[in-house]
């Protein structure tokens, strides 16, 4: 189960909103669902989370890049709406390398095995036992790290420190809104 809500900084405050992510394919679309709720070209937050799995904070100030923080990028990873938050740059790879190895990898055989031929680790076409390992289609392109990722500054000047960032875990939209002062008006749309 997922949770989406927009917090929208003006000057009286925070305003807060639960919101639909059916529309949402793309980083960009997220970043303009938050630039539509700015007032001011103030900043917006994008809270996602999934139960009890990962949450996304995504911050979006005026006409700036979104900057993104994921506490469990692995799980993330395993979520369309986590996928969305899992740039190329949020996870130092080259802009859409990922998508010309696979291009490449439909075009030529790159293990090395003649079509129609079963793949034979080393090990076993030696007489040993296989390593299990090597029979997995995982490219280190696809590796997605454990654990938090992003940027971790991403509301120290709201005063959430990059420490109390990391530890967040099971409420971490009631401990951000306490932090931002907006618990009450979140509260009324969760």
């Amino acid at each position: 189960m997922y949770f989406a809500a927009l917090l929208a900084r003006t000057e009286d405050g925070w305003e807060a909103s639960d919101t639909e992510l059916d529309d949402v394919e793309t980083l960009t679309d997220l970043t303009d669902l938050a630039r539509d709720a700015s007032v001011d070209e103030d900043t917006v937050l994008v809270y996602i989370e999934q139960e009890d799995a990962w949450f996304g904070v995504v911050r979006v100030d005026g006409e700036e890049d979104p900057r993104i923080y994921v506490s469990d990028a692995s799980a993330a990873a395993r979520s369309s709406y986590g996928e969305i938050l899992l740039t190329d740059e949020l996870l130092g790879r080259e802009p859409g390398a990922g998508d010309e190895i696979a291009a490449l990898e439909e075009l030529v055989d790159l293990d090395g095995t003649e079509d129609g031929e079963p793949e034979v680790s080393e090990d076993a076409a030696v007489g040993g036992r296989a390593d299990p390992a090597a029979d997995d289609d995982v490219s280190p392109l696809d590796a997605v790290p454990p654990g938090p990722l992003g940027d971790l500054a991403l509301l120290a000047d709201f005063g959430l420190a990059e420490k109390e960032l990391l530890t967040l875990r099971t409420d971490a939209l009631g401990e951000i809104t306490d932090a931002l002062g907006a618990a009450e008006v979140m509260e009324s749309v969760r």
